[in-house]
């Protein structure tokens, strides 16, 4: 038997050891946030859910050749616009190509923090490569936040864990 200094002491090294981490990985969980209704418009939400202050729309977009390689023909030109986010950090959400049944042909993450042009105007522009670039109907956004991805408890049990953005959307996801 143990001296009963010795077990008397168990349940607090036991207790100290699993508010360390040390103990399992029982209290890492990883949750992945649904995703957004897609738009033309969006506010958007952070991993909790949580309105961010800052929204992000679709200002116009057209097809046409790529300045920079005009033989591969045409591609969606987009003018996107955030309104809400700093210059420097902020979030970012995905931005797809779709067809009349909201099926995504070419998908791309876009930054706030690309967006601000000269003089501090919130609105940059981007290029979606599609196969078939006249099936095109509209480009969507996509509200969830995918600027911060936290590690997977997988990764990192004791640091790792909590909410995670969707899956960035590809081609062929319903929006």
């Amino acid at each position: 038997m143990f001296p009963a200094r010795l077990s008397a002491g168990a349940p607090l090294a036991l207790a100290i050891l699993a508010l360390s981490g040390c103990s399992s990985h029982w209290g890492c969980t990883d949750t992945t946030v649904e995703r957004g209704e897609a738009g033309v418009r969006v506010q958007i939400e952070d991993t909790y859910e949580r309105d961010t202050g800052v929204t992000a729309e679709v200002v116009d977009w057209r097809l046409e050749p790529h300045p920079q390689v005009p033989s591969e023909g045409d591609k969606v030109h987009f003018h996107f616009r955030f309104d809400g986010a700093d210059e420097r950090s902020g979030p970012a959400v995905d931005a797809c190509a779709v067809d009349g049944k909201r099926v995504a042909l070419g998908c791309q993450t876009i930054f706030s923090s690309d967006a601000f042009g000269p003089g501090g105007d919130p609105t940059g522009d981007a290029w979606l490569t599609v196969e078939h670039p006249e099936q095109v109907a509209a480009v969507l956004l996509i509200p969830n936040d995918q600027s911060y991805d936290r590690r997977t408890c997988e990764q990192d049990v004791k640091d790792g864990g909590g909410p995670h953005p969707p899956k960035p959307a590809g081609s062929g996801d319903q929006l």
